[in-house]
């Protein structure tokens, strides 16, 4: 397993920088330290000039952003240099282009060829786009596993993802894209964001 030599601290500015405008208990969910070790080091930052807080939602300032970004060549240098690290995200990235569309077909219909939002009237096609999201689970859970490997917090993703799924299943279809909650395009959104970070990488719009 290699080990990656981010600080506390730089950890939290990851987290509220996938995170965005979250509080601290989301933010210590993700990253996986204590919410009491992260509020603390959220409350010197914001003393500091280096995160911004409002209504007890926090994001980064621009400069801590931009130094952030920075540091991360230091800090996942091992997880860019590991074959099996890069091999599992070159396959996420394939796997995301998948979940695009299942999400594109979730969220819009076609009609008259013009792509209009989605009412969920037709609960058969709403099912069938779950059942195919259900197929892209599959299909990601072993990259999930062997991301897993390179940087044990990453597990966290899997589990929400999984959660988010099995809900949207049993008929609570908020939980496939829902933004106001940790849905599967959330949950999923987040962890694209993480890997993209950890590798150097551009989110391509």
């Amino acid at each position: 397993m290699i080990e990656t030599k981010i600080d506390e601290r730089d950890l939290v500015f990851h987290g509220v920088a996938i995170k965005r405008h979250a509080g601290p208990a989301a933010i210590a969910d993700l990253i996986g330290l204590p919410e009491a070790r992260v509020s603390a080091l959220l409350t010197d930052a914001v003393a500091t000039g280096r995160v911004v807080e409002a209504g007890g939602a926090f994001i980064l300032a621009p400069l801590t952003r931009v130094s952030l970004e920075a540091r991360y060549g230091f800090h996942f240098a091992h997880l860019r240099e590991d074959k099996a690290f890069e091999t599992a995200y070159l396959a996420f990235e394939r796997v995301n282009k998948t979940l695009k569309q299942v999400i594109t077909d979730w969220q819009t219909i076609s009609i008259g060829g013009n792509k209009v939002a989605n009412d969920h009237s037709d609960r058969a096609r709403d099912e069938a786009v779950i059942d195919r999201l259900g197929e892209v689970h599959e299909q990601v859970e072993p990259i999930l596993a062997a991301l897993a490997k390179g940087w044990p917090r990453l597990k966290h993703y899997s589990e929400k993802l999984l959660a988010a799924l099995e809900a949207a299943e049993d008929g609570e279809h908020e939980w496939v894209s829902d933004i106001r909650r940790e849905s599967y395009h959330t949950v999923w959104f987040e962890l694209h964001e993480d890997l993209l970070r950890i590798m150097g990488q551009i989110r391509e719009e």
